[in-house]
């Protein structure tokens, strides 16, 4: 499996990263993952994060370089003119083509740890993801998810809801085994991110 990080476009405003499973964005202080922002530190003396995907998930990341890029990418995440999109296999065919899932979202057990979004303890978070089946299998599906919301482990909780959890994914799959298959396919790797750095729009 790949363990470095790949650049898939850089300019003066931003680099687009290819980040593999296994790897942290930035340090959380309770563990000691190997993170992104270690491996950026080597080549780029000023950066910031404008979004995040989880550790276990592979895909594009796109870091800012400057501070006026940052705060202009933040502002588009704010309002969604960033699109984002993951694909993912997930476990047993699905029946509907296209669909929604409109669940809110919340700690498994209380505090940190597990989300659940179908019985969350405490304060919730309204979630939605939309998706489409790319191709249906006899026990697996090859889906493509689309947040409309930035929960924690939100596509992972979703599909896990509506009975059809992430292959591999061992929080939200009981008895999985295998590779996690969760990839950010442009911003489970991520497919497509539509963004304005300021001066030009750009598909990736």
């Amino acid at each position: 499996m790949e363990t470095e990080p790949t650049i898939l476009y850089e300019d003066d405003d931003i680099v687009v990263v290819n980040k593999p499973s296994g790897l942290i964005v930035y340090p959380d202080g309770k563990h000691d993952y190997p993170a992104l922002s270690d491996w950026l530190q080597k080549k780029y003396s000023e950066f910031y994060f404008v979004h995040r995907i989880d550790r276990e998930t592979s895909g594009v990341l796109v870091v800012a370089r400057t501070q006026s890029a940052h705060e202009f990418l933040k502002e588009q995440f704010k309002s969604r003119e960033i699109k984002k999109a993951y694909r993912a296999f997930v476990y047993g065919p699905l029946k509907d083509e296209r669909g929604t899932i409109n669940r809110p979202i919340g700690s498994a057990r209380g505090g940190l740890g597990p989300r659940s979004a179908t019985r969350p303890h405490g304060t919730t978070r309204e979630a939605e993801t939309l998706y489409r089946v790319i191709k249906n299998g006899r026990d697996a599906a090859y889906v493509e998810a689309f947040p409309k919301t930035g929960r924690t482990h939100q596509i992972r909780v979703h599909f896990s809801a509506i009975q059809h959890p992430i292959v591999g994914d061992t929080m939200y799959a009981p008895f999985t085994h295998g590779y996690f298959r969760l990839y950010a396919f442009g911003t489970a790797r991520p497919c497509y991110l539509f963004y304005t750095s300021g001066r030009t729009r750009h598909e990736l």
